[in-house]
């Protein structure tokens, strides 16, 4: 390991909350965003047209509400970590759907979603975190 005081800092557990709760405790993260966004039956129409059907990352876009409700659902029964509805959003996959231009934006929205989620179920004593999913 180094002797950089910035990487010292870093990995520092008081200096990041992620660190210091996976000092204290074991963190559990979400699972299966994909999977379960499946179960639940969606409609090209959900996705934005037939076209678009099975872009999950698109979601984001025309049925944020859904992605929100995963989040949450996750966040319910105690999870510590929820990740973003981002496996699959790069230009190179997006574009399979003719969304390549619109990566970077889904990526945000799809983090903003995911963060607002983790804030609203977020205490002192048990903080939410976000991790990316690619």
């Amino acid at each position: 390991m180094s002797n950089s005081p910035f990487l010292a800092q870093r990995l520092d557990p008081s200096a990041s909350p992620y660190l210091s709760a996976m000092k204290e405790r074991v963190l559990f993260f979400d699972g299966a965003l994909g999977t379960n966004l499946q179960l639940l039956d969606l409609t090209p129409d959900d996705f934005g047209g037939e076209h678009l059907a099975g872009c999950n990352e698109y979601l984001v876009a025309t049925r944020p509400d859904v992605i929100t409700t995963l989040h949450e659902q996750f966040l319910g029964v105690g999870c510590d970590v929820i990740e973003t509805d981002t496996f699959g959003s790069f230009s190179l996959v997006l574009a399979e759907y003719g969304l390549e231009a619109q990566a970077s934006s889904l990526t945000r929205t799809a983090t903003d979603l995911a963060r607002a989620a983790a804030d609203k179920f977020s205490t002192s004593a048990k903080p939410r975190f976000v991790a990316g999913s690619i």
